[in-house]
């Protein structure tokens, strides 16, 4: 058995809602909140904006150490918050706007397209995700554990889920922003790959037949970095709290070692057929960690916290290797016991049944 590396770097990418202080409503700010976090210098890095100017971007640099991740994304939240504050405006980490809006789109040619071609899915969607990037050798290694790593890739959504309420009213489901992601032709679960040129020639027929407008837009669970040498993990909703973000950082780290090292060994990925793959997202996104969810290699159901104890004995020994595993068990009892970023919207919302309170409660979990 090959060695586990303890050397890969992890990095996390949050997207968050600009919000009207009284009202809770999504306000378009995103430009001038970035502008007064330093976004428009390129020194400065960290902050940017995004498809609608409702929301803003946040990034944190390569880390080896989760500690570090956690400390990175309080600074950079606290200083997108303080940016916002000096516009009259508060930063809040919902992965859906509880209230109803009508987003607004950031002046860009490339999106000006995006919104051209795609119609209504472009215009309605204001969602917000946490993209975990973990370091790789190679396009090859990459493609390795983006098909060893398929059947894993919902539980990981039912964590992380943060988005119940859509345009005023609870959707039903723990991570609605899944739902609505997936509307984009070039979302959702992949076929097996197999090596980098096959993921390449996948690729390029998203691009030529019109589902994605280029690579970059190419948006599928997991993919290759077109920028960095990583996988980029995107079926995670923008955590409430940080901590949360840290556990799945440190998760996918280890899934990613893991899937790498049977790569290395020769083991085969899954070949677990898409739809099965759709229906473990869609229960994943339905029901968060409250019901069921779906074991892919299998094609049944399971009780949630089976296969969360699943995964993380899958991962145990990458953990190990990471020094993480006292992190990532303690957090992830937490959230075992105190419930998802869905659930703590549910509460807010059951006290008074105001949706602007969901929006309140948030504002202060995004800072604690």
């Amino acid at each position: 058995m090959s060695a586990l590396r303890a050397d890969r770097t992890v990095g996390v990418e949050e997207e968050l809602l600009l919000v009207d202080p009284v009202t809770g409503i999504p306000r378009p700010a995103g430009d001038d909140v970035v502008a007064s976090a330093g976004g428009d210098d390129p020194g400065a890095g960290g902050v940017e904006h995004e498809l609608k100017r409702e929301q803003v971007e946040l990034g944190t640099e390569p880390h080896r150490s989760l500690h570090d991740i956690g400390a990175d994304l309080r600074a950079l939240r606290g200083r997108l918050a303080v940016a916002a504050a000096d516009h009259g405006l508060r930063l809040a980490a919902l992965a859906t706007s509880p209230l109803p809006v009508r987003p607004s789109l950031t002046a860009d040619e490339r999106y000006e397209r995006m919104h051209r071609l795609y119609g209504m899915t472009a215009y309605e969607l204001l969602c917000n995700g946490c993209h975990v990037h973990v370091a790789v050798d190679d396009l090859d290694e990459a493609v390795g554990v983006i098909d060893r790593l398929r059947p894993w890739l919902a539980v990981l959504t039912a964590l992380s889920a943060n988005s119940p309420f859509w345009q005023g009213a609870d959707s039903g489901y723990a991570s609605y922003r899944q739902r609505v992601w997936s509307r984009w032709p070039s979302a959702g679960p992949s076929e097996l790959f197999g090596d980098a040129q096959g993921y390449r020639a996948a690729i390029n027929r998203m691009v030529s037949c019109g589902a994605a407008l280029d690579e970059g837009m190419a948006y599928l669970d997991m993919r290759a970095s077109r920028q960095w040498p990583t996988v980029e993990l995107r079926v995670l909703d923008v955590c409430l709290h940080v901590e949360d973000a840290v556990l799945l950082a440190g998760l996918t780290r280890a899934l990613v070692e893991t899937a790498a090292r049977d790569w290395r060994e020769g083991r085969p990925a899954h070949d677990v057929r898409i739809e099965v793959l759709r229906g473990a997202a869609w229960r994943a996104a339905r029901f968060g960690l409250s019901g069921e969810l779906v074991d892919p290699v299998t094609a049944t159901t399971v009780p949630a916290r089976t296969q969360v104890e699943r995964l993380l004995a899958y991962v145990t020994p990458a953990l190990e290797a990471y020094g993480d595993v006292e992190t990532v068990v303690v957090r992830l009892k937490e959230v075992l016991a105190r419930g998802t970023g869905a659930d703590a919207q549910r509460a807010a919302y059951a006290v008074r049944q105001d949706v602007s309170d969901v929006v309140a409660d948030a504002v202060v979990r995004t800072l604690h």
